[in-house]
């Protein structure tokens, strides 16, 4: 991967914004293999597709870019999108789009992320204030990605801090996590939840840590009368797919989280 954009191309240009849209996209169609079937390349979506910057030419996949001038490798809580509406009809279709996010600075990317499609929910997305009646586009509702709410070992790295990192890491990685994706939104968002509910817990726990987000998870799930049933369920899925260990009766161990 060759890590510069071609400046050439903001020529013309005189928004911050433009420039930066131009140079990132670029940089991507012309860099980024596709993480899931390992395709050399990916290609630009049609223009104006909703949610939507890049489409794998083999197998489909879709993708979205979102970038910010920054070098760190930490990304923001928040990350800026576009209408609401939309955003929300598009991650709870089967066919939503997986996520990179890109930091660069001088004109190069310094860091590049993907996230799995299987961990955008409606929860992940949240509304922004209309644009008042005085904007030029009065009553607009964009949205922010609440990156920060997303588990941190489904924010695959691909080049941290300059360091390319090699695509057959990347891909088993993605394909690893890709296979917790669901054939439901509700399934989705109890494996999502339950999932932010390990990661706060030690390497090894017990099923009566779990037990003690019970309540928390009936917040989240009201229409759910056996809150209990249904973590020891989403365990089991997750052990089927060796994400974690059963130790002993009552006691698991992270493996692959």
């Amino acid at each position: 991967m060759d890590l510069r954009f071609n400046i050439s191309l903001a020529e013309g240009y005189k928004s911050a914004a433009q420039i930066a849209r131009v140079l990132t996209e670029d940089w991507l169609a012309r860099n980024m293999y596709c993480p899931i079937c390992g395709e050399v390349s990916i290609n630009k979506a049609e223009p104006n597709a909703p949610v939507k910057d890049y489409v794998c030419r083999h197998c489909k996949s879709q993708y979205e870019l979102k970038s910010k001038r920054e070098f760190s490798d930490r990304y923001s809580a928040k990350v800026n999108d576009g209408v609401y509406n939309t955003m929300i009809e598009r991650i709870t279709s089967l066919d939503n789009p997986s996520f990179f996010f890109m930091h660069y600075d001088n004109y190069e990317v310094n860091n590049l992320i993907i996230v799995p499609k299987c961990f955008f929910i409606p929860e992940v997305i949240e509304k922004r204030k209309p644009l008042d009646s005085n904007a030029r586009r009065a009553g607009w509702e964009g949205c922010n990605i609440l990156l920060n709410q997303i588990p941190d070992f489904a924010k695959i790295p691909i080049i941290k801090n300059r360091v390319v990192i090699d695509s057959e890491i990347v891909c088993r990685e993605y394909n690893k996590i890709y296979s917790l994706q669901t054939n439901s939104i509700e399934s989705r968002g109890w494996l999502f939840d339950i999932l932010n509910c390990i990661e706060r817990l030690d390497t090894t726990f017990t099923l009566k840590e779990m037990y003690s987000f019970v309540e928390e998870l009936r917040v989240k799930h009201p229409d759910n009368n056996n809150i209990e049933a249904k973590i020891r369920q989403q365990l089991q899925f997750l052990r089927d797919k060796r994400f974690i260990d059963f130790s002993s009766r009552g006691i698991y161990k992270k493996t692959g989280l």
